[in-house]
């Protein structure tokens, strides 16, 4: 008797836990948030983009990098076998297009190719430098190019590895042979990283590469994403997805950051763009997470894309600048502007352009 009523407690135990571990993930992805639509009149999807414009860097004068055709463990693919490519779109021209850059250098097999987050450096001769993470397999790299302008291509210059980068998702970078990128998970088996998501390990960080040392700079994050710096090189913002917040940093002369403060959101921040000119934040979002991580044909991914603007003032302005259902654009990760321009990318859809 006493052992049946022990093994009834310990049964009624293990449910209670999971249904609250149940409650906490829905609660941490956000499902169910409805989404009031914020329209835009003067957009186009981007014709060739069809499997995801995951991150997107847009160039002062112009010219836009979009790396597309992720393949994210866990997340919906509309074709694994494309080859991920990094397209450019010229931003002056009156219908901009999307192009594939044909890529040269070192015997690389680019059709296996797996973009993810991007950034570009502009040294003192403008040249122009791109750093990609890219994922091979169970591991990532951050392959870095030289951008060929007058030839619209990219040269690739080197591969870099380290074991403090082993999951990474996103990239800034603050010279030839610096940057911070962000890791989202701690595992990197997809099976462990779906129990790391569940129970809501806040495992994830911010590297810090040089030639020299390579350390974490920041810890203990629930997703990180998105990372990005101001305008004028000494303040760094990183996104928290399941945070869900954009937390604040004032980058040291040695590479170090001090936290200065966060925002909290009431939807899943993703990649994080920083206007060069204003020095407004620009921000893709998931209204519901649950619609990204587990993909339902009959219950579509939202869009959203916030405005932050003064966001090292006491009190930021924050726009919804667009929001929709999905009917449109799936999954928005990614939203840039150039001069009255607005570039919108996604996981693994289409990607929009608007005239504000």
């Amino acid at each position: 008797m006493a052992r049946g009523l022990l093994f009834l407690s310990l049964v009624f135990l293990t449910l209670a836990l999971v249904a609250e571990r149940r409650a906490a993930f829905r609660k941490r992805l956000n499902a169910s948030r409805e989404v009031k639509p914020v329209d835009l009149p003067h957009c186009r999807l981007i014709k060739g983009i069809e499997t995801g414009s995951e991150d997107l860097e847009i160039l002062p004068h112009g010219l836009a990098f979009l790396s597309c055709g992720i393949k994210y463990p866990g997340l919906k693919c509309f074709d694994p076998h494309k080859p991920g490519e990094i397209l450019l779109m010229d931003l002056n021209e009156k219908n901009p297009e999307a192009v594939a850059l044909p890529i040269h250098g070192d015997g690389v097999d680019w059709t296996s190719l797996n973009p993810h987050g991007i950034s570009t450096f502009t040294d003192e001769d403008n040249t122009v430098y791109l750093f990609v993470v890219n994922h091979r397999g169970l591991k990532t790299t951050v392959e870095v190019f030289k951008f060929q302008e007058d030839e619209r291509s990219l040269l690739h210059l080197k591969t870099i590895q380290h074991e403090l980068l082993p999951n990474m998702n996103d990239i800034v970078a603050v010279g030839r042979e610096h940057f911070y990128a962000t890791n989202d998970h701690y595992f990197s088996d997809p099976y462990l990283r779906s129990w790391e998501l569940y129970l809501g390990l806040k495992w994830s960080n911010v590297v810090y590469y040089s030639p020299s040392a390579v350390r974490e700079v920041v810890s203990g994050l629930d997703f990180a994403n998105g990372i990005n710096i101001s305008p004028d090189g000494n303040y760094l913002y990183i996104a928290e997805l399941l945070g869900p917040k954009i937390h604040v940093f004032e980058k040291l002369a040695n590479g170090s950051l001090t936290p200065l403060k966060s925002l909290v959101f009431d939807t899943l921040v993703d990649n994080l763009s920083v206007d060069p000119t204003t020095g407004d934040v620009w921000v893709g979002c998931h209204p519901d997470g649950m619609r990204i991580f587990f993909y339902d044909p009959e219950n579509l991914p939202a869009s959203e894309v916030l405005r932050i603007q003064n966001i090292l003032s006491p009190e930021p302005t924050v726009t919804r600048v667009y929001a929709e259902d999905g009917s449109v654009l799936q999954g928005s990760t990614v939203a840039s502007v150039f001069k009255g321009k607005l570039l919108i990318g996604t996981v693994f859809h289409r990607a929009l352009y608007c005239e504000l």
